[in-house]
């Protein structure tokens, strides 16, 4: 609203001079040359220009679109952090809406929105990242070269819990039940599932890296060096346990299933009690 209450439509708040505002045409123009079918998307230009008014002073922001469409945001936000060495992060979210079986987007093999945003962003920062190389080889150049921006991104998708319902309600279920508790987690979760689960329970950031490794043929996961190590397999032996506990991480998670028996969980306790006293251990 202006002074005297008066609507101001954004047209007048921000000229095409200002922004370099690019026509739905050109918009067009820019997703077909990734190769993204895709309709009515918003111009790069025009997000790149709100992005850049909007962390100016802050070029570690986090930039979140709701309705990301074909993620003209995440390419905007790359192809700014590109031009002034930003470590800019963005949160994209899209509900899976299917594309229509009619059209082009469907006949390519995206089967929903989220399939085409995340394709797009994979060949928006392959595109800049190129560009930014192939400037730096060229001669006769006076400018310093353009540092290469983290293209890289993680996907997550919103589910139900983990675990099945005895897990948080076992006093609904009786003796006759027994042969569903056989474990606490839903047959169809994966290490990586239950990984995720366990960093939104404990309030732990989703984007810190992660690195998965061996250990006497075990699956050890470590999330961002030792904020939480988890290990979901089956029969861990005690060496690797004791492996996990001399890392010292600040929180430890096994599931129960890894476990024979009652007497060698007591034991993974007892070992962390003495090799990292101040691990938090828990088991699903």
């Amino acid at each position: 609203l202006d002074t005297d209450n008066s609507f101001i439509a954004p047209s007048d708040l921000i000229s095409d001079e200002e922004c370099g505002v690019k026509r739905n045409t050109e918009a067009d123009a820019e997703l077909k040359k990734l190769r993204i079918p895709f309709d009515y998307s918003k111009p790069v230009s025009l997000i790149h220009y709100l992005a850049k008014a909007s962390t100016y002073n802050s070029f570690d922001s986090l930039v979140m679109d709701f309705f990301s469409g074909s993620a003209t945001t995440a390419h905007a936000v790359m192809q700014l952090n590109a031009e002034d060495g930003g470590k800019r992060k963005f949160i994209m979210v899209q509900l899976p809406e299917l594309t229509d079986e009619k059209s082009e987007a469907y006949k390519a093999g995206y089967k929903n929105i989220c399939e085409i945003g995340k394709e797009r962003i994979r060949r928006a920062g392959e595109k800049i990242k190129s560009e930014i190389e192939a400037k730096a080889l060229q001669p006769g150049l006076t400018d310093e070269p353009k540092q290469v921006p983290d293209i890289g991104f993680r996907v997550l998708k919103l589910a139900d819990s983990n675990m099945k319902d005895v897990y948080y309600n076992p006093q609904a279920y009786n003796q006759e039940m027994i042969s569903d508790m056989e474990s606490n987690i839903k047959e169809d979760r994966n290490d990586l599932d239950l990984l995720f689960g366990c960093l939104l329970e404990w309030g732990l950031p989703l984007s810190m890296p992660y690195t998965s490794e061996q250990i006497e043929g075990i699956t050890v996961h470590t999330y961002n060096e030792g904020d939480l190590v988890a290990c979901f397999d089956e029969n861990i032996p005690e060496t690797v346990v004791k492996q996990i506990a001399s890392r010292q991480p600040l929180r430890a998670v096994f599931r129960d299933g890894s476990f024979s028996s009652s007497p060698e969980k007591i034991n993974v306790a007892e070992i962390f009690k003495l090799l990292a006293p101040n691990t938090h251990v828990k088991v699903l």
